[in-house]
Formats: C-alpha cells, sequence, structure tokens
C-alpha cells in the first residue's frame, strides 16, 4: 500500500480506453479522471479489443499508445489490456480505489460497479462528463476529418 507524504493512504484512480490519437478531450478525461486520486493508473485496449468494438484498425500500435499516455506527467502507471473484454485479474492486481468512466464509454456504472464487485474489486465507479462536446475531441470525427483533408 503506498502511503501520500502526509502518510495517509493513496487513492489510486483507474481508467481504461483505446486513445488511438490522443486529443484534446483524451487530456481532458486524463485529467479530470487524475483530479480524482492521487494516482492514474491506465489500461489502454489491446489491438485486438480495437479491431472488435471499433471495427477498424488501430492508427497506432497499442504498445505507441501505451509509451504516448507514459510520457504524460497527470499518468502514473500504463498497462496494455486483454484481447476481449475486461481483463479483471489485471483489474484486481492494479487494486484501484475508483474506477473512472469516459463519457462516450459504452457501460453502465451500476452494472460495472456489480461487475467488479464479483470479481473481488471494490472499487467505485465515476463517470466522467464532457468539458465540452465537440467533434475536436473525437477520434471518429478526427480520422475523417484528415481523410477528407488530405486523401483524393
Amino acid at each position: 500500500m503506498s502511503r501520500t507524504e502526509e502518510g495517509r493512504r493513496k487513492i489510486r484512480v483507474l481508467v481504461g480506453g483505446v486513445f488511438d490519437i490522443l486529443h484534446v478531450g483524451h487530456i481532458h478525461f486524463l485529467s479530470q479522471a487524475k483530479a480524482l486520486g492521487d494516482e492514474l493508473i491506465v489500461i489502454v485496449a489491446h489491438d485486438e479489443t480495437v479491431r472488435r468494438q471499433k471495427r477498424r484498425e488501430p492508427v497506432n500500435s497499442a504498445e505507441d499508445r501505451a509509451e504516448l499516455l507514459r510520457a504524460l506527467a497527470v499518468v502514473d502507471e500504463v498497462y496494455i489490456g486483454s484481447p476481449g473484454g475486461i481483463d479483471y485479474e489485471l483489474v484486481k492486481r492494479i487494486n484501484p480505489d475508483i474506477v473512472a468512466i469516459g463519457p462516450d464509454q459504452a457501460f453502465s456504472c451500476e452494472r460495472l460497479k456489480e461487475e467488479l464487485r464479483k470479481h473481488g474489486i471494490g472499487a467505485d465507479v465515476v463517470r466522467i462528463p464532457y468539458l465540452y462536446k465537440s467533434d475536436r475531441a473525437k477520434t471518429s470525427k478526427i480520422i475523417q476529418r484528415i481523410i477528407e483533408t488530405y486523401c483524393d
């Protein structure tokens, strides 16, 4: 168990996502999640998970996405998830106090909290709201703009 300088236990916040083309929406999400605690841990979606959920190839590999996230001051640890769904064993090892869900992630907070409990994980689940809703904060819209601007 890690402790802060004041001697109290550090609050660990866990987020997961694709983070394929890092953009301002990701930065706002990560910053708001970090504000919920002391440590921010990120699980980056495995490439197979991106293919299945987004029905497209990831622009950047999971390893590259993880490296970019590790470079952000707000992020303390980064892991690459397993192919498929939520890796509850990894989540259990991370032992978060809070799991923060992005505004566009298709999870029910209550259902996720129940699933975490079934796997012996006592974290609270919090949905982070959009700071503002904009096409500049959506990877699919950024990809679309790139195609429209630079492809014949």
